[in-house]
């Protein structure tokens, strides 16, 4: 008994941040204000800006997760695969553990600071060059300008996740292709790419779980500028007269079955990428 007292706070932690907070919203989305059982909450959903809240989550989630994986990817096997000094690999990796936990007001900030219609290059382009990024259609405060903002956080999570799976592709795979005449092309055509799919599917479905939940950053950036299921979940249950808690619950109900969704999605198919790399 006394060799689970180690994983005792695990457990204390998951029950009091995980299970409990869970179970509490599920019970909210099907009770009413003053009391009882409903299930109008659920059919609220189907108003047409929250419907509109949940397509453009969706979209921010999808092409920050689809971006933050191309550019993860390709960072990870610059270093790993591809020849570049393995000696930026341990900098790499210290970095995206760092930067794939920055995230919330101080991003939102540095973004803003840095990339907002007064940030230090927006203003350095307009007057060094006169390039006027707003001219361009450029607007940090929309969802073009979240996924960027995502990215931020996105590129260094694919990278700390794809590059174990980097790791595994044994080097007698491409002697063997080698040998059998495969060029560097038909190689990954046919024997790496094929390997890693799995994994790489799985890291996006995870890169968009992780973004489908972000609510702090979206909050920070944005504000009430853009219609999207964090910030109108916010805006229900943050304590308003206008705001319906449990309209509220049923809006993160709705989010933490897409998120589980993709998080269900992702152990699959890690699941099967690990069957080759082990």
């Amino acid at each position: 008994m006394a060799r689970w007292l180690g994983v005792l706070p695990f457990f204390v932690f998951v029950i009091l941040f995980l299970i409990l907070p869970t179970l509490y919203i599920v019970v909210g989305a099907f009770r009413q204000t003053g009391g009882g059982w409903t299930f109008d909450n659920i059919l609220n959903l189907r108003q047409q800006s929250i419907i509109n809240a949940y397509w453009v989550s969706i979209k921010v989630s999808f092409w920050s997760a689809l971006l933050g994986c191309v550019i993860g990817f390709a960072m990870a096997a610059s270093v790993v695969l591809w020849g570049v000094d393995r000696r930026l690999r341990n900098p790499l990796l210290t970095f995206s553990g760092v930067a794939s936990n920055f995230a919330g007001v101080p991003l939102a900030f540095a973004f803003i600071a840095t990339l907002g219609p007064a940030g230090l290059i927006t203003l350095y382009l307009r007057t060094e060059f006169g390039i006027n990024l707003r001219a361009w259609g450029w607007n940090l405060l929309s969802s073009k300008g979240l996924i960027v903002t995502y990215l931020f956080f996105q590129i260094p999570l694919m990278i700390l996740i794809i590059t174990p799976a980097l790791d595994g592709l044994r080097r007698e795979w491409r002697e063997a292709a080698a040998v059998l005449g495969a060029s560097s092309l038909q190689y990954w055509r046919m024997v790496a790419l094929p390997i890693l799919f799995p994994s790489i599917l799985g890291c996006m479905a995870l890169l968009f779980a992780n973004a489908f939940g972000a609510v702090a950053t979206a909050i920070a950036l944005t504000g009430p500028a853009l219609n999207i299921a964090p910030i109108l979940l916010y805006a229900q249950i943050r304590g308003d007269v206008l705001g319906n808690p449990n309209l509220g619950y049923a809006l993160a109900l709705g989010m933490i079955v897409i998120t589980a969704a993709a998080n269900s999605l992702y152990i699959w198919l890690r699941a099967r990428s690990e069957r080759w790399l082990k």
